[in-house]
Parts: structure tokens; C-alpha cells; sequence
């Protein structure tokens, strides 16, 4: 069976298959209104979105599927009276597909270890794999490639857009650095870190970790943030982390480090002021939309090859 749980298992080769399917998906939309009539997706939410959510949720109606949402926050499973070997079971025998939207990255894996339908990663703490795959897709629309280009992210290390990104892009030959405070609270874990260096040993790109932003955005043809304040950081934090990351915010002084047609990516949601400035989010460069919009897209594309490789 095959699902997505992390960009790192996935090969070059089909994370290209996928994106192409997602540019065929939106160029001609018609052409998959029918493709999962009779299809149903449970939609399984531990953490809040919108963006997931909506998404998974439109692209399954727009091929003729049907999707349930089910809330963790008030139900058995979330409560600890239902474990998840046994959800896995269950659902596998009502639905076709499942996607997940959690905080263990564990959770997901044993959901995929005990279901016979596919399981999708719509977040961990440890990975991201659908945000990158639309990443992905909108950089190589805007770009005309991914292999050669070099993307510069800022912020915190830690996270799993961060770990997502350091995957996907060394996987498709793009020289990924990453910017962040030091300290293991801020910086990649030393694993992910290993495996993203031999990844792209194997693609021919590079990874850099750093804690000088110029450094990091010198030159890039892409320049990549996230929120400071993720969902499962407590608001007490915020001083704090806005002291930590300020170095790091992407304004119109940093974007003149990258590349004149670098563009600017936020998978949102995002904070005019904290992470980028207004002038940034707000500027020609920035393809933040774009990439939202792309989301669809790309959900479209994972699902539809997932489901196809559950039939061989």
C-alpha cells in the first residue's frame, strides 16, 4: 500500500509523477470530475486549518468523491477511549482513503501501519508532506524547474515545514539553506539533517545550515518562511520567540540579498510584521496566493495516485 507520510520516503521519480498530475489537474479540471465518483475520504482533524481542510475537502467534491470531516476534539479516538491500531481497522472497512492532520508523528505511522487503504500526512510534528508537494508545484510553475535553483528558508529549524522542505528539495536537486537561531529548540534535529545531506549527495544539491540570514538568502532564487507562532507553541512564548526570530524576518533589505526575480513563499497562515513585513507579503514578488492556491491542486494529485496504487 502506498501512502504519504513523509517526503523522505517517497522517490524523486514519483514525487514527479505527482507534480505532474497536479499541473494536468489544474489545466484541465474537467477532465477529473468523475475520477473518484463512488470515492469517500475521511478527514481525520487533531490540529485546527483551514487551508488542509478546505482543500482536501473541495478537491474531493470537484472529482465526484465525498469527504467526511471528523473532529478529534470530540470524539472517542481524541478522547483515549478508541486506540488508533483499531480506528485503522475500522475505517479501512468504510472509506477509501484517510488523511490526517495531527500532532505525533507516531500516530500517523501506526495508522498507516494498521490500515489497508492509503493514509495521508496532512501534518505532524515532524513533517509536512502535502504543503511541500503544492511547494513544489508552484516553485517549478514560476521557476520552469526545480533541479539548479537554490531555496533559502528563514526561521525556525525545528518544525515540519522545515524538515518537509529539507526532504523535498534535496530529493528534486535544489540546494536548500536553512536560517535559524541556534539551539536544538530552534535548529533542525541532527538526524534530519544527516538524512537531508545524504539525500542530496545521491541529487547532486547542497544543504546548508545556518545562523546568518544573508548568508542564507544570498543569491536564492526562492525565499521561504513560516509562523513563528505555530499552532502548538503557547501564546506566553510570543515575547520570547519574537526576540529569537527578528533576526531572522524576511523584509525588503533581505529579499535584495536573493536572486532580482527571487520570489517570496509563506504556506501561511502568516503575520504581517513578525515573520515577513507587509511591504514583503504584499510585494510582486511574493506568490503566497499562488502557493494557497495550489494546495488544491496538489491534494487532487495524492490522492488520485494514491488511490490508483491501491488498486494494483
Amino acid at each position: 500500500m502506498l501512502h504519504l507520510i513523509s517526503l523522505k520516503d517517497w522517490s524523486p521519480e514519483l514525487i514527479g509523477e505527482v507534480l505532474d498530475l497536479a499541473d494536468d489537474v489544474k489545466k484541465q479540471p474537467a477532465r477529473y470530475a468523475t475520477a473518484m465518483a463512488g470515492k469517500t475520504l475521511l478527514m481525520i482533524f487533531e490540529k485546527p486549518s483551514l487551508r488542509t481542510r478546505v482543500s482536501f475537502e473541495t478537491g474531493v467534491t470537484q472529482m465526484g468523491g465525498h469527504a467526511i470531516y471528523y473532529d478529534m476534539g470530540t470524539s472517542p479516538l481524541g478522547a483515549g477511549k478508541e486506540n488508533i491500531a483499531d480506528t485503522a481497522r475500522v475505517i479501512s472497512r468504510y472509506v477509501d482513503v484517510v488523511m490526517a492532520r495531527l500532532f505525533k508523528h507516531e500516530v500517523i505511522v501506526e495508522l498507516a501501519r494498521h490500515a489497508t487503504i492509503p493514509v495521508i500526512n496532512a501534518l505532524t510534528d515532524h513533517s509536512h508532506p502535502t504543503q511541500i508537494m503544492a511547494d513544489l508545484q508552484t516553485i517549478r510553475e514560476k521557476k520552469g524547474r526545480l533541479n539548479g535553483l537554490k531555496l533559502a528558508y528563514l526561521g525556525d529549524g525545528c518544525n515540519n515545514v522545515t524538515y518537509s522542505l529539507l526532504f523535498g528539495c534535496t530529493k528534486m536537486g535544489v540546494d536548500i539553506r536553512v536560517a535559524c537561531p541556534p539551539g536544538p529548540d530552534y535548529s533542525p534535529a541532527s538526524e534530519v539533517t544527516r538524512s537531508a545531506q545524504a539525500l542530496a549527495k545521491k541529487a547532486g544539491s547542497q544543504v546548508l545550515i545556518t545562523h546568518d540570514a544573508i548568508e542564507a538568502v544570498r543569491g536564492a532564487d526562492v525565499v521561504y518562511t513560516d509562523s513563528w507562532m505555530s499552532y502548538h507553541v503557547a501564546h506566553e512564548k510570543l515575547e520570547e520567540r519574537v526576540r529569537v526570530f527578528t533576526p531572522y524576518q524576511v523584509n525588503a533589505t533581505l529579499m535584495q540579498q536573493a536572486a532580482p526575480d527571487a520570489i517570496f513563499m509563506n504556506c501561511l497562515p502568516a503575520l504581517r510584521g513578525f515573520e515577513q513585513t507587509a511591504e514583503v507579503m504584499d510585494g510582486s514578488q511574493s506568490v503566497v496566493f499562488d502557493e494557497a492556491e495550489n494546495r488544491l491542486h496538489a491534494h487532487k494529485a495524492i490522492l488520485l495516485k494514491l488511490l490508483e496504487a491501491a488498486k494494483k
